[in-house]
Order: structure tokens, then sequence, then C-alpha cells
């Protein structure tokens, strides 16, 4: 008897970060606005490597270790990173998956961020702050395309498991997960309204969880975020860190220049 059957599949996981979610993505954009301000280091890093646009990826990665508010962003995230890693039926070995970098993205009018991948993660991911309507997509490639060699194309009636690329929309609030290894592309922002995106990576790693299976609640003795009070509209955040008992507090402006 003739069967075919469809193997090796790619998954990708898009949903809502979290329910009435208006006033924490607020919050969201106006940090992303004020980073931009602040990091003179991540301009220029962004004029020779993202011209027209500004990311703190060559200046600030690590912004849920320094804000409290990403700090939130990184529990809300967590969850579905559990649930993204229980879909692919992932044995974790007792280990962990833990965000290890988080960077901001902003995208101007004619901002192209180019096809590629994300070395040495796990799994990687992106937040939508702000997509004015018409801005463009997350773009994935099929990962066998370097394989095809002489292969037809597809046809134009073809179904969309036969697709060579699919493109994801970009919404507000959503989250986006997929394994770090898939090709992706943002391509030119044709619209002068501002396209804001977080995006991060997990690895995994040992000894570190990222919240109980049972109740979703984050595990937060080694890593905490408080406010300071240095003040409303400004950097006012204070890193604890614990390590054997004892808390360690860190200025974020000295981790910013660290």
């Amino acid at each position: 008897m003739k069967r075919i059957e469809a193997w090796f599949p790619t998954f990708i996981y898009s949903a809502r970060l979290r329910a009435n979610g208006t006033a924490f993505n607020r919050e969201l954009l106006q940090e992303c606005h004020q980073f931009r301000d602040f990091d003179d280091a991540g301009r220029k890093w962004s004029k020779k490597n993202y011209p027209g646009g500004y990311t703190s990826y060559g200046s600030i990665d690590r912004l849920h270790t320094i804000s409290s508010t990403f700090t939130e962003l990184e529990r809300l995230i967590d969850r579905h990173v559990r649930a993204y890693a229980k879909s692919l039926e992932w044995d974790l070995g007792g280990r962990g998956l833990r965000m290890s970098d988080c960077w901001i993205n902003i995208m101007p009018r004619g901002v192209t961020h180019s096809l590629h991948l994300h070395p040495n993660s796990v799994v990687s991911g992106t937040y939508y702050v702000a997509t004015p309507r018409g801005c463009a997509g997350l773009k994935f490639e099929d990962p066998r395309m370097s394989r095809f060699m002489a292969s037809p194309p597809v046809s134009a009636e073809g179904g969309p498991q036969s697709r060579r690329y699919v493109t994801y929309p970009a919404t507000a609030g959503n989250v986006t997960l997929f394994e770090s290894w898939l090709r992706h592309e943002v391509s030119s922002n044709p619209l002068k309204a501002e396209r804001i995106s977080i995006s991060f990576n997990y690895d995994w790693v040992a000894s570190i969880t990222i919240g109980s299976d049972h109740d979703g609640d984050r595990d937060l003795e080694r890593v905490r975020a408080f406010e300071s009070p240095l003040g409303p509209g400004g950097f006012g955040w204070v890193l604890a860190v614990r390590a054997c008992g004892i808390w360690s507090w860190m200025s974020p402006l000295l981790a910013i220049s660290a």
C-alpha cells in the first residue's frame, strides 16, 4: 500500500504574551526610547551595523539583568518557552532553559534586518512592542534550502506545507519563538512610523530553572531586580544577585559601562 508521510517538522510558536498587557507594553515602549536616548555606544554601533535604525545588540544585550521591566518580560516569556519546549518533546536532562540575551530593535523607514540565525543558542524569539499597520513581518526560510540543488520550483497552487518561506505578521503584544538555527529576516520598513521589537535568546544550562511546571511562578532566588529610589523617567533600577546566601547590589550604570 502506498503512503506519503511528513517528517522533520519545523515548529514556530506565536501567542499573546499576556492578557490585558496594554499598560505593560506602554512601559516597555517608554524604556525602549529611553535606552536609545541614553545608549551612545549603541547608537554608534547601529550607525555602522544597523544603518538608519537603532539596536542595543552591540552595547546593552542583557536588558533583563538591569531593568525590572525587562525582568518582568523575561518572567512572562519563560512561560511560553516552557510550552514551546514541551511541544518539541525535548529531553532537557534535568537542565533548564534560561534567557541569555535580550536587546531592543527600532526600525524607522527603510531599515532592514537581513537573513540570519542565532548561533550557540537553543531558542530565540521576538516580542513586538510597536507595529504600525503595514510594517514588515518576520520571514522564515525553509531550513532545507541549501539541499534542494536541482529541485523544481513549487507550484503556485501548492499548499502551505510546500512553501520555501513563511512570514509571521508583526503584532504588538505578541511573542514569536523558534529554534535558533532557523534563518529569518525582516524586510525594509516601508512606513515612517517605527517598528519596535525586543529580541532574545535562551540557552540550555545546568542548575537554573525558569519556573515550576505546576504554577508558572519564576524562581527568583538567584536573580532579582528591584525598583530603586532614583525616581521615575530615568534608569531607576538596581540589580541584586544572590551568591552563597549574600545579596550583592549593582547600579545599572555600572552594569552598562562594564
